[in-house]
């Protein structure tokens, strides 16, 4: 009987409209079985929010995890295994009248220590008045020192003009740690100068300054807060230089790319310091043995 071949015909035909049904499929999502509207991102708190980040290309990521920090009183301890550690103030006129031997003897290994800044309605450039005493009791005590500029340049020829500065007054001093160019916003200053500094001359800046820095002998660096990190520098343009970060009051650096100190707490207590300081850990990358060769 005919009616007996109808199944047979009918399955030959929807397995041919259930393959075209898979391949219309396979060709609208490209090959993919799911689309994945964030693959490649990561998912980070900027700050003020939770987003949807796609990594800068050739800027390393952060390898410090939460679980890498733990707390010893108020002041967080570096528990990994990458990095030894050293404790560094920061300091300008300030915090005045230092004992720099009592800091020492507090356990604190490094400062970093204001030599002037430019002002942010006219663009003057002013020493800090402190720096001379700063360095020569912190260098006497044998702690080691690196310096920072407060910058509020607006063009390659300011940030250029502002190394000059530091250059000038690095003279005499033996200076181990980095020279930093920390440039920073004013908020609710409607007479700021560098309102509305875009990224680009922002980045151009530092790397003028940090540039004519390492030129001179010295490890240029860059200060940068979150914000700043995220929106305000083109980060793939400061890989070469040392990186610091500030993040206070907070139990780890919470921020995606690595950084080479953090500054951790605006509110620091230091025997030899009246009033509150600035505090930062430095991470010091632990060598990795080379393998042994093979005969």
């Amino acid at each position: 009987m005919k009616t007996a071949e109808r199944p047979k015909l009918l399955l030959p035909l929807l397995i041919l409209l259930l393959a075209v049904a898979v391949l219309a499929i396979w060709i609208i999502t490209g090959g993919k079985e799911e689309f994945d509207p964030h693959e490649g991102q990561v998912y980070i708190y900027d700050g003020f929010d939770w987003i949807w980040m796609t990594p800068l290309e050739g800027v390393e990521p952060n390898p410090m995890t939460q679980e890498d920090f733990s707390l010893a009183g108020s002041a967080p301890v570096y528990l990994g295994s990458l990095f030894q550690t050293r404790r560094c103030i920061d300091v300008s006129e300030h915090q005045y009248g230092i004992d720099w031997q009592q800091v020492k003897a507090s356990g604190v290994d490094g400062a970093f220590i204001r030599i002037g800044r430019r002002g942010y309605t006219e663009g003057g450039l002013f020493n800090d008045p402190w720096y001379q005493p700063n360095m020569d009791g912190a260098l006497a005590a044998g702690m080691e020192v690196g310096v920072y500029f407060f910058s509020q340049a607006v063009s390659v020829q300011e940030a250029l003009e502002e190394a000059d500065f530091v250059l000038e007054r690095l003279q005499g001093y033996r200076v181990t740690l980095p020279v930093v160019y920390d440039w920073e916003k004013i908020p609710g200053e409607a007479s700021a100068r560098t309102n509305g500094l875009s990224m680009t001359t922002r980045t151009d800046c530092a790397v003028a300054f940090c540039e004519k820095i390492k030129a001179a002998g010295y490890t240029p660096g860059v200060y940068f807060n979150r914000n700043l990190g995220y929106y305000g520098y083109d980060l793939t343009r400061l890989t070469d230089y040392f990186l610091w970060f500030a993040l206070p009051e907070s139990p780890w650096p919470s921020f995606y790319y690595a950084m080479d100190m953090w500054q951790y707490s605006f509110t620091e207590a230091v025997p030899g310091v009246e009033g509150e300081t600035d505090m930062n850990l430095l991470f010091i990358p632990v060598a990795t043995p080379s393998p042994e060769p093979t005969t």
